[in-house]
């Protein structure tokens, strides 16, 4: 595990995507798995500039989803896919044949995780998947309590997960469900890149960190990866024992 507590939010964004540039430098046609959210918005608007600078080149990546909300697709305004459309494939113009994501909306919600997992594997593995942190310790759509066994599944989603998420929709949504990636499939990923911003995320943040690794919290099963990077901004990082904060 690598930890990197920046001085701001810019800083840890441009951080993260010189680290995830770097560690897919020598693949020619990486899968990249992209959380919606806050934390890795900024990483996402460091990409598209770079891209716009010919600095990066995304050509031949290919793109897949974290989680998207049951009954919910990029047509809906708040859901994960339009998030991330907004953010980064309608920017850096991603051909849809590039992008693999959920469709919350599909008639049968298991057939498309098993889209997913094929997916994964048809086109060799993940290469690096890009995380959040939720306010109880969730990573993608795993809530606390989910195995850490599973693969591509349907969620329950708590009520925590349930409130904050409301933030994202113009009134009030029900989001009782998603698809998310296991923790399972995260761990079969070749690098794993969370990245937390915010004081909101600091007692979390240590407790995934510093705390016991449980299922009760998800993403302090991400410790067990061989390659495993943390990227957290000065607020966000606060409460942590290493502090060095660049």
């Amino acid at each position: 595990m690598k930890i990197f507590v920046s001085g701001t939010y810019e800083a840890m964004s441009k951080k993260a995507l010189s680290t995830v540039v770097e560690i897919i430098k020598d693949r020619r046609s990486p899968v990249i798995c992209t959380a919606s959210g806050d934390s890795p918005a900024g990483l996402y608007k460091e990409l598209v500039a770079g891209a716009a600078k010919n600095q990066v080149k995304v050509s031949t990546w290919n793109f897949l989803s974290l989680d998207e909300w049951a009954g919910m697709n990029g047509s809906d305004n708040g859901s994960c896919r339009y998030h991330l459309n907004q953010q980064l494939f309608e920017p850096l113009e991603i051909p849809e044949e590039q992008i693999c994501f959920f469709d919350g909306r599909a008639a049968d919600l298991e057939t498309e995780c098993n889209k997913v997992e094929d997916y994964i594997e048809q086109h060799g593995g993940i290469d690096v998947a890009i995380v959040g942190l939720g306010i109880n310790g969730h990573v993608g759509m795993n809530e606390p309590g989910t195995p850490a066994l599973l693969k591509s599944h349907v969620a329950d989603i708590d009520p925590l997960t349930q409130q904050v998420g409301q933030k994202y929709f113009k009134e009030n949504t029900p989001l009782e469900k998603g698809l998310t990636l296991g923790i399972a499939s995260l761990m079969e990923a070749r690098n794993v890149v969370l990245v937390v911003s915010g004081s909101k995320k600091a007692e979390i943040l240590k407790q995934v960190l510093e705390g016991e690794i449980s299922e009760q919290t998800p993403a302090s099963l991400l410790r067990n990866h061989p390659s495993f990077f943390v990227f957290a901004d000065k607020e966000a990082g606060s409460l942590l024992m290493q502090q060095d904060v660049e």
